[in-house]
């Protein structure tokens, strides 16, 4: 239980602020494609043509806990302190977790919505670079 103990909490914030960026620049090179994937138009997302700050928020706070777990599962699965923590343990580790919880999950909802491929290609390649983006950070720092 001392992997709970003694959690690097700037790796964990600079890991989610990491990972946020890349969210910029992912969705932005790619929103028409996410668009035409996810079905909707700009205005069925924001009706009143305002963007709202919420989503970033929830993102922000869902990506703090994925950073938080990545670091602590990083440590259980290798039985390891903060410092002893390579970047590339972290990021194994955040693939394991992609490949096996994140696109797997993804992956079922999207069938039962009967959300196109593109849209689980898109976002799953997403997570995916979370999960690395923030082992690696993870890995420098914790």
């Amino acid at each position: 239980m001392n992997h709970f103990a003694d959690v690097n909490w700037l790796a964990v914030l600079l890991a989610t602020v990491g990972s946020m960026v890349l969210g910029m620049g992912w969705y932005t090179s790619l929103g028409k494609q996410w668009m035409d994937a996810l079905g909707k138009t700009k205005e069925e997302l924001m009706p009143d043509g305002k963007s709202s700050p919420m989503p970033f928020v929830i993102a922000a706070v869902c990506q703090l806990i994925i950073a938080y777990f990545l670091l602590l599962l990083t440590r259980a699965i290798l039985d390891t302190s903060a410092t002893d923590i390579q970047i590339w343990d972290a990021v194994m580790v955040g693939a394991h977790m992609w490949f096996g919880f994140i696109l797997t999950s993804m992956v079922l909802n999207h069938a039962y919505q009967g959300q196109k491929v593109s849209l689980t290609i898109i976002d799953g390649g997403y997570l995916l670079g979370v999960v690395l983006v923030q082992g690696v950070i993870l890995g420098l720092l914790a």
